[in-house]
């Protein structure tokens, strides 16, 4: 089989480990079996992270009656660094490929520290210039997450990151939906194409919805990246599960993908081995349409086209219509001249 361009599959875990490093183990051994190439954790420290005061998310509420803050939330669902680092030794072990997201200064440490070469920019940090600009001075492979950001945000964003110093060539935008789960309508992927006309970058898809029929979609429109949540089980506690892929799920999401990326072929349009043995049977020739003496006119009443290839083609029909036969041709026989 040739080899096709491979799209990156990102097993998001985020915070399905639910702050249990035996969880996080198990969720590496479960993406890395269903075919995903990375994992990806989130690396925050809830004080710095948001306010003691701020409401849940609407996705994060398991009830409407559920009054509990965000911070309360979040503080379950920190991984340490000194975690992140035996997280990481882990999957070099398990040969997957690890990252992180992040959030703030504390995070640019971690970065370090980690020595990743990728770094993920959540959607909600998009406008988050001092972040930005710290990344960017780090020259590391960026991903840029959309959500909830309009053209000018995003222009704006990798204006800062370029200044900073990191190339445009080792930055990708994922068009994003910052809503847990995405309805379809919302998805949204005809801006693949239009983050690549427009800001001259490598683009891929963060997947918020609950099946893989968008991420399918979005590889046939060039995304090179795909991430999608990952848990064990879509019941669990915490606030991403519902709108994960179990591993069942991501098996499947997964060996789509490579088919479609098979399927994608290059840009080019030419006769393939496989339609080879059709092309003389479907393929049709000018042959006699009744018996055909020496000397006559050819014309609609004797000549026709019929299977198969092999005698002159009906895109010669002009130059043949009016010419005098040569010879006697039997019904079906092919016209040469």
């Amino acid at each position: 089989m040739k080899k096709f361009l491979k799209t990156k599959i990102i097993a998001e875990i985020g915070v399905n480990h639910n702050g249990s490093m035996r969880k996080a183990i198990t969720l590496i051994n479960a993406a890395k079996k269903s075919g995903a190439d990375v994992v990806k954790f989130q690396f925050f420290n809830s004080c710095r992270l948001v306010s003691k005061k701020a409401k849940k998310a609407p996705y994060q509420l398991k009830s409407k009656k559920d009054n509990e803050r965000q911070y309360k939330l979040l503080k379950t669902l920190e991984l340490s660094l000194e975690n992140l680092l035996k997280i990481k030794s882990y999957c070099k072990k398990k040969k997957i490929g690890f990252m992180i997201s992040i959030f703030d200064e504390t995070g640019i440490e971690a970065l370090k520290k980690l020595k990743t070469q990728d770094v993920k920019i959540p959607s909600g940090e998009i406008n988050n210039y001092p972040l930005l600009k710290s990344i960017g001075k780090l020259k590391k492979n960026i991903i840029l997450s959309t959500g909830m950001a309009s053209y000018a945000e995003i222009y704006n964003a990798l204006k800062i990151l370029i200044k900073s110093g990191i190339k445009k060539k080792k930055i990708t935008l994922l068009q994003c939906n910052s809503s847990y789960p995405t309805p379809l309508h919302d998805v949204n992927l005809k801006v693949i194409k239009e983050y690549q006309k427009k800001f001259k970058v490598k683009v891929g898809y963060s997947d918020h919805t609950q099946g893989i029929e968008s991420s399918l979609a979005a590889v046939a429109l060039g995304a090179i990246i795909i991430e999608k949540h990952f848990t064990l089980n879509k019941k669990s506690e915490g606030p991403d599960h519902s709108s994960s892929l179990n591993p069942k799920e991501f098996s499947l999401l997964c060996k789509s993908i490579r088919k479609v990326e098979v399927s994608l072929g290059k840009n080019e349009k030419k006769l393939t081995r496989s339609e080879k043995p059709n092309f003389k049977l479907i393929r049709k020739s000018i042959v006699a349409k009744n018996f055909i003496y020496k000397g006559e006119k050819l014309n609609l009443n004797n000549i026709t086209l019929k299977r198969p290839a092999g005698g002159l083609g009906p895109e010669q029909w002009d130059e043949i219509v009016g010419k005098i036969a040569k010879k006697n041709f039997k019904e079906d026989e092919f016209i040469k001249i």
